[in-house]
């Protein structure tokens, strides 16, 4: 009695195990086999960078909008611009005064002042007087407008006296010669326009007249000039110009080394 109810006991207690031997088997094939750790070989990331606070919100004040100026037409060229033209063909133009030949040049203190001289005089006392001169000077400008300077002169005079007013078997002309010395001054006024003047002091060869006889010699005396007048300058560069120059006799007797008028056409060069 006892043998058989062990034997229902043990029966029993493995049908009760089977299952769960069962189960435990299956799920042992079913799971998969835990994976080995690995090392992590990969370089280490940017951090990320902190976001910043937000700014914080100003407030501003209301304000009136400011009315934009519609644009110039398109025809119309800019303030800076002209219309294009054979001098600009771009229509551009460069702002007044920054050209060289716009800008201010320097002043030449020191030039050459040479000049041929013609002149003619009539007279009742011995009939006609021609006279020729060159005189070469150094000028100083004082200013812009302003020159001065010191010279030389020669002068050349013909006289022809008519047979009525010489004695018979005296010569009709006469030669003389002139040396001298003299100072000029003058003064631009308008443009190329300017006012000359000068005094001459020279050793002059005149004409004499014998009040008894009524024969013509020739001597020598000191003889003062002045002369003004007007004058005008054509410029062939901006060192070289040329002057003519008509001024007033002003010793106009017989005495005089020069014609009424005295047409002048000097050379001016300037130096460094």
């Amino acid at each position: 009695m006892k043998r058989t109810l062990l034997s229902w006991a043990l029966a029993g207690a493995a049908l009760l195990l089977a299952p769960a031997a069962v189960l435990a088997q299956t799920d042992t094939t079913a799971r998969p086999a835990p994976a080995k750790p690995q090392l992590n070989t990969a370089p280490p990331a940017a951090p990320v960078p902190a976001t910043p606070p937000p700014a914080p919100q100003r407030e501003y004040e209301a304000r009136p909008a400011v009315p934009v100026p519609p644009p110039p037409p398109v025809d119309e060229p800019l303030p800076t611009q002209t219309r294009p033209n054979r001098d600009s063909p771009s229509g551009l133009e460069f702002p007044a005064g920054s050209r060289a030949s716009e800008q201010p040049k320097p002043l030449r203190k020191y030039f050459l002042y040479a000049n041929f001289g013609l002149g003619y005089n009539g007279s009742q006392a011995y009939g006609s007087q021609f006279s020729a001169s060159i005189a070469p000077a150094i000028g100083y400008r004082i200013n812009e407008r302003l020159a001065v300077g010191p010279g030389l002169s020669y002068a050349f005079n013909n006289y022809s006296i008519p047979d009525r007013f010489r004695p018979a078997g005296t010569p009709s002309s006469y030669q003389t010669n002139n040396i001298g010395l003299k100072g000029f001054a003058q003064f631009i006024f308008y443009k190329d326009f300017f006012v000359h003047g000068e005094y001459e002091v020279t050793r002059a060869e005149v004409l004499f007249q014998d009040q008894n006889t009524g024969a013509f010699s020739t001597g020598k005396i000191t003889v003062n000039t002045p002369l003004a007048g007007l004058g005008y300058r054509s410029r062939f560069s901006d060192r070289a110009a040329a002057d003519i120059v008509v001024l007033y006799n002003f010793n106009d007797g017989l005495d005089d080394i020069y014609g009424q008028p005295v047409i002048r056409f000097s050379f001016l060069f300037d130096l460094k």
